[in-house]
């Protein structure tokens, strides 16, 4: 896309980088997740459907999505209302009509001019310049917009004078209240597919908030009455040069969020992880997926002693796990210490599996990504908000004692033939995570689970890193990168 369109705040397209915006209500965090659902649940529908259903004239999955969303509460800004929208900012591009929906900007699946009734009139508060109709752009902030009804390209019936009701009336009575409409454009898009087909496909891009300056009666290629109207766009809003925008987009682009895998977990997880590619047709290298580590064949998992408490650990005084990790863990189950051991509950302990000294052995509760990037070959993002302190996953592989580190007297965790999502996560100097060695099966300290927690509050779609050079374990452990044998820099490791 052009520049100017990035200059718009948003690309809400996959892979693209918005730039920094206020959202300390957390508004725009909320549609981005409904955005990200709602497309996840068309793809599972596209991918449900042979190809000879999708062909089927009266089949709209990308409606049929949004009702499901519908039906499970997941849409937000349901309620009609005027101006602005919470969480949609001018210059948002949205796949279909539907996702328009979805987030509130537009709720009609296919009428061009939504309005609502307000101090008994109805006033007009979005229309879509999709096409269909003859309209006019004169300028970047001039838009002639024709009225709804008696079009033969939308209506098969014999075509006939338009009335001044329903979104028509909306229109002129907006201009008469000077309220404001808010304004999406459909572009046509181009791109190949997997086969080098070229195809084109519309769409919308939140144009902001215009005004209705006048209308009148046309007649128009059909020979009946058309309402026209003409909208001016509200002054101090962001700027889209559209002329280079559309010079852009008329070329071919290749399809992007390329699904490879529904879940590589294999529904071992609690939440499934969808492997995406939209730089190449490359896949992840095979292995097994595994939730806990491997020990070797002479290791035994025991455990001295435990707790007694029946009624939460954390709010226990006397509870002797709680002792060894004093003012590490929070009531939200987050990490909030800096002690790099970990004693969590563990199988000798009488509190329930609820515990919130069980942090890491509640499994994975952000919905994980695996991505094709861009130069460190495969990442992992969250589609979901992730707050500072949050378990992500523990790094799974076979518990070997090798060789290279014996030295040391230590193990390494081999994630080449059986590993989890942990594999994945790539190095940063900068990272957003950080890794701490927890024991809750067993008190060998040189043999500890490595678990994944936020550095800080990780937005959606953000890679997920950790610096290969922390150590982890007490005051004597290694860094990460001493025991990756050799692993090349930038590269989710598969040994540590």
């Amino acid at each position: 896309m052009d520049k100017t369109l990035e200059k718009r705040k948003v690309g809400v397209l996959p892979n693209r980088k918005r730039s920094r915006v206020d959202d300390k209500d957390g508004v725009i965090h909320h549609v981005k997740e409904a955005l990200d659902e709602y497309r996840e649940t068309l793809t599972k529908l596209l991918q449900k459907h042979d190809s000879e259903s999708y062909q089927q004239v009266c089949w709209r999955p990308d409606i049929e999505a949004a009702m499901c969303q519908r039906k499970k509460g997941n849409l937000v800004n349901t309620r009609k209302q005027l101006g602005p929208i919470p969480g949609v900012n001018v210059g948002d591009e949205f796949r279909n009509r539907a996702e328009l929906t979805v987030v509130g900007i537009h709720h009609k699946f296919l009428h061009g001019i939504e309005y609502m009734k307000k101090d008994g009139k109805i006033l007009a508060t979005s229309i879509v310049n999709s096409g269909r109709y003859a309209n006019h752009v004169a300028s970047p902030d001039i838009l002639t917009y024709s009225g709804e009804g008696g079009n033969p390209r939308v209506d098969p019936k014999k075509p006939k004078d338009q009335r001044l009701e329903r979104g028509n009336l909306a229109l002129k009575n907006s201009m008469e209240e000077g309220t404001h409409v808010r304004v999406i454009r459909g572009i046509n898009r181009f791109e190949v597919g997997t086969r080098a087909k070229k195809s084109s496909f519309r769409t919308y891009v939140y144009d902001g908030l215009y005004i209705v300056e006048s209308f009148w009666q046309e007649r128009e290629e059909f020979g009946k009455l058309v309402f026209k109207f003409l909208l001016k766009r509200i002054s101090g809003q962001p700027i889209i040069t559209w002329g280079k925008a559309l010079d852009k987009l008329k070329k071919p682009m290749v399809s992007k969020d390329i699904v490879c895998k529904n879940d590589i977990s294999e529904g071992k997880e609690k939440m499934p992880i969808r492997v995406v590619n939209a730089i190449d047709r490359a896949t992840p290298p095979a292995f097994i997926y595994k939730r806990n580590v491997i020990y070797p064949d002479f290791f035994k998992e025991t455990r001295k002693g435990g707790c007694n408490c029946l009624h939460g650990c954390l709010e226990s005084k006397s509870c002797p796990c709680v002792m060894r990790i004093a003012g590490v863990l929070s009531y939200n189950n987050t990490i909030t210490g800096t002690k790099s051991l970990i004693y969590e509950c563990g199988t000798t302990c009488k509190c329930s599996s609820s515990c919130k000294n069980r942090i890491s052995q509640h499994g994975i509760q952000f919905k994980l990504e695996v991505f094709r990037t861009k130069s460190k070959g495969w990442g992992v993002r969250s589609r979901t908000y992730i707050p500072r302190g949050s378990f992500i996953c523990e790094y799974v592989g076979e518990i070997l004692q090798d060789k290279q580190v014996k030295q040391r007297k230590g193990f390494v965790i081999d994630a080449t033939q059986h590993g989890n999502v942990g594999r994945f996560v790539s190095h940063s100097c900068s990272p957003n995570l950080f890794a701490r060695s927890v024991l809750h099966d067993h008190d060998d300290a040189r043999i500890p689970h490595m678990m994944l927690f936020a550095e800080k509050n990780i937005p959606p779609n953000q890679e997920l890193t950790y610096d290969y050079n922390s150590i982890v374990g007490d005051s004597n452990g290694t860094t990460i990168r001493q025991a990756l044998l050799d692993k090349p820099s930038g590269v989710a490791p598969n040994i540590i």
